[in-house]
């Protein structure tokens, strides 16, 4: 199985300590921006965070996931989602959301680590 990239996901907005989702945005990227990162993708409930040198270091922040069921705690890209979705299966793994095809053009599913975290892995059509 071939992993492209990993990236953190920190909440933000309620309980993220830093007010309404557009200034959260604001405020995440001015800070990260000064380690480097400049914003990649921007949906509104998510947005990323790049290094311009080394594109696939990345962070996410996001006021809450908007199709599954809980906000992820780490997003996991992958060659072949179905491949993992399989071997996460049959090694008796807890699938939290899908698999489903979002349509912003991945194909996703989340699944509990066994220390409670949820991972979203996914896979870019």
């Amino acid at each position: 199985m071939s992993v492209r990239r990993v990236v953190p996901n920190i909440p933000i907005g309620s309980g993220g300590g830093t007010g309404d989702a557009p200034e959260a945005m604001r405020a995440n990227a001015a800070f990260y921006g000064r380690l480097g990162f400049e914003e990649v993708m921007n949906q509104g409930w998510i947005m990323t965070l790049a290094s311009p040198s080394h594109p696939t270091a990345q962070i996410s922040v996001m006021t809450a996931d908007r199709t599954g069921p809980v906000t992820p705690d780490l997003s996991v890209e992958v060659e072949n989602v179905d491949v993992a979705y399989a071997a996460m299966v049959e090694g008796g793994a807890e699938i939290v959301y899908g698999p489903a095809d979002e349509e912003w053009g991945v194909r996703r599913f989340f699944v509990r680590d066994p220390n409670g975290r949820v991972v979203n892995v996914l896979s870019h059509h």
